[in-house]
């Protein structure tokens, strides 16, 4: 589902408002996460993985496929759901920031109920202060910024950064390719967070 200039005003609404649900409920955000890692799964599967009741399993998975972000792969019993990409950009109403939203946000989102960390940063910073914490997360990983120059672009303390850093880290690792081999700019670093604390 992704945002294109050929797209009918009406679905890009939809895509929008059917994602704002995600951002909204972290257990649908979960949900749609793990169907974004996984090639398919039914809704037993997903209360086996996810440990969710039968009955939230289904609703959660219905109102989903209803959204346009699950699909039905394979339409017999039981049936198979698999999630769409989602690559939808918006644009701050003042015009000066835009945010992508993609499965490794959703994901984040998904995590908020699970890890403190994001939690606390969500309530602070909002959906798009975590957007712009996972783009920093991505740079951090690959070795090009850290997280001393994240607290002072985003003019929070660099324990905030770090915090957020470390809680985005497994989203980063599922989401994007990083080169495991070379250490980042923050472990080169060595006085690092001992001198934030």
């Amino acid at each position: 589902m992704s945002r294109t200039s050929n797209r009918a005003d009406g679905d890009i609404v939809r895509d929008f408002l059917s994602v704002a649900d995600l951002l909204e409920e972290p257990q649908l955000a979960r949900l749609y996460a793990y169907l974004a890692r996984e090639p398919g799964a039914t809704v037993q599967e997903l209360m086996d993985e996810l440990e969710l009741a039968q009955g939230t399993a289904y609703s959660y998975v219905n109102r989903l496929v209803d959204a346009g972000v699950l699909e039905v792969t394979h339409d017999e019993q039981p049936r198979r759901y698999a999630a769409r990409e989602i690559d939808l950009t918006v644009t701050t109403a003042a015009g000066n920031r835009e945010y992508t939203i993609t499965p490794a946000l959703i994901d984040a989102v998904g995590r908020r109920e699970t890890n403190g960390d994001i939690d606390t940063y969500i309530d602070r910073h909002g959906v798009a202060g975590l957007a712009t914490a996972l783009t920093y997360a991505v740079a951090r990983e690959r070795g090009e910024v850290t997280h001393r120059l994240m607290a002072e672009d985003l003019d929070i303390s660099p324990l905030a950064a770090e915090m957020i850093l470390q809680a985005l880290r497994p989203v980063v690792h599922e989401h994007y390719d990083i080169d495991e081999s070379g250490a980042s700019l923050d472990e080169l670093d060595i006085d690092g967070a001992a001198d934030d604390a």
